[in-house]
């Protein structure tokens, strides 16, 4: 899975990479501080995985993972090359979903390229930029796509050529291409055009330090309102706080975080959300070598969800021996699971559920 950070100069941006990555990328008080992105993949936390680790006394422990992608603060016009715009927009085009980090805190010490606090307009100023850059994107399309199917009469073609104009309407009266809605053929469809107003958004509403654990600011409530009417995910956190707390050991960190009434890392809610907002869940495998998660989309088949392990698990598949990791921990082994009639056998119609533990037979 791939996250795209993005929001305006200032906004804690890089802050935010830097606590839920731990890569150190730099962070400053004036504008276009990130020229080139930075990426960094972390682990996915998964409690249940050390508990496996233990119980098989594996050789190693290999959690799902997550690549973040920061990009340089975007400006007003950027879909137009100010501020370097073009360029930091192509490199989110092949994110799955984007996390937009909006200041919802007032500090006169902390320039903000506006003048002033205001989610809504620097939410609706990144949301036109990202727009326009997909109304360029999208025009060029469908003029591709139509002459193409003028000269060769195409079907699929002329499917593609309505998508496109039923998304350039949308865009040129200032509506996200994720508003629509699309059939299952066309949700297909879209991922060929890698749309920027296309992908799941997850709004980070950045607070102070003095708003943690207290009710929602006003900032904040503005941010709630259009998430709700996009069916966006919103994760609220202190990213100054959360990049203080990876600068601490483990021992201090626990401390930190009940002094302040911390439950969940910066990381943690992201990840849930993103999980959330995607329809991803993880099936585990264990074992003495390794131990290890892997992330699928809710609805997945055994067989494909064999795939994600290898494509020869997938074309040879022929059962699937499945015990939910509750039942494994109760039970103390699997051995003792299957006794205990725990263990089940599945077969291709089989949906994987999140925290199966699984055993996959196949032919060669």
């Amino acid at each position: 899975m791939k996250i795209g950070v993005v929001g305006l100069p200032n906004v804690g941006k890089s802050s935010l990479f830097n606590a839920i990555t731990e890569a150190g990328a730099e962070s400053a008080n004036y504008p276009f501080c990130t020229i080139e992105p930075n990426v960094g993949i972390v682990d996915v936390p998964d409690e249940r995985l050390q508990v496996l680790g233990k119980m098989y006394n594996t050789q190693k422990i290999t959690p799902a993972s997550i690549e973040f992608v920061d990009i340089a603060g975007l400006v007003a016009g950027a879909s137009k090359g100010e501020g370097l715009g073009n360029k930091f927009l192509s490199h989110i085009r092949e994110v799955d979903a984007i996390v937009h980090v909006v200041r919802c805190f007032d500090n006169d010490k902390i320039i903000h390229v506006s003048g002033s606090i205001d989610p809504k307009r620097d939410i609706e100023t990144i949301e036109m930029e990202l727009a326009l850059s997909d109304l360029e994107q999208v025009t060029k399309f469908l003029d591709k796509n139509a002459k193409l199917v003028h000269q060769t009469k195409d079907k699929s073609l002329q499917a593609s050529v309505d998508l496109l104009s039923r998304i350039k309407t949308s865009l040129e009266v200032g509506k996200q291409a994720r508003t629509l809605e699309y059939s299952d053929e066309e949700k297909k469809l879209i991922k060929n055009f890698a749309l920027l107003t296309a992908k799941p958004v997850i709004y980070v509403a950045n607070i102070s330090e003095d708003d943690i654990g207290k009710p929602d600011c006003d900032y904040v409530k503005v941010v709630r309102e259009i998430a709700e009417q996009e069916n966006s995910k919103v994760v609220v956190l202190c990213t100054k706080i959360e990049e203080e707390l990876v600068a601490l050991d483990k021992e201090e960190r626990g401390m930190f975080k009940e002094e302040l009434g911390i439950t969940e890392s910066g990381l943690e809610k992201l990840v849930t959300a993103s999980y959330d907002l995607l329809g991803l869940m993880s099936y585990l495998t264990a074992g003495e070598k390794e131990v290890r998660a892997w992330t699928i989309t809710k609805g997945t088949k055994a067989p494909q969800a064999a795939g994600k392990i290898h494509t020869d698990f997938e074309k040879g598949f022929i059962k699937a021996e499945i015990v939910s990791f509750d039942d494994l921990v109760e039970a103390g082994s699997f051995l003792k699971a299957k006794e205990k009639g725990k263990v089940r056998i599945e077969g291709k119609e089989y949906v994987v559920q999140d925290g199966d533990v699984v055993l996959f037979r196949f032919n060669n």
